[in-house]
């Protein structure tokens, strides 16, 4: 996906969110919303950002941890029903170098790193599950490879 189709989406009056899946020693960084849901870290795009630099920036707001971003997993429209409004999320692979723990910030009421077969029981949109599982088959398929 491109940055101009997601201005088109952004002008056709939907929010866009940038998210980042970042796994780290077999564990996947995500942060707890105010829906009592876990969420992958990230948020809107800002003028003159690109999604990779939107994700990244996102990501080291929200949980203090560098990141580079690696591809593009998945899109699709995600609609919040108790806010009644649908938000355009795209998301994308990322990884660190840093060994910190990760640290909350004002926006999550937690943040925690979990192992690939806890994800599937935590409350989260499927949307997010499945760019979850399509980056560690993406990781496994890697380091395979290399």
């Amino acid at each position: 996906m491109d940055s101009g189709r997601l201005v088109l989406v952004a002008e056709a009056g939907y929010p866009v969110s940038i998210k980042g899946v970042l796994i780290r020693d077999d564990r996947v960084l995500l942060v707890h919303n105010e829906r009592d849901e876990w969420e992958l870290p990230g948020g809107r795009i800002e003028p003159g950002e690109t999604p990779e630099e939107t994700v990244a920036r996102e990501i080291t707001e929200e949980t203090g941890l560098p990141v580079e971003v690696a591809e593009i997993l998945d899109s699709w429209m995600y609609h919040i029903a108790v806010a009644s409004k649908n938000v355009f999320i795209v998301t994308y692979g990322c990884t660190t170098a840093s060994t910190a723990a990760p640290v909350l910030s004002h926006e999550h009421s937690r943040v925690a790193e979990f192992a690939e077969q806890d994800v599937p029981g935590l409350p989260m949109p499927d949307g997010y599950k499945r760019s979850i599982a399509t980056w560690f088959e993406r990781l496994r398929v890697s380091a395979t490879a290399g």
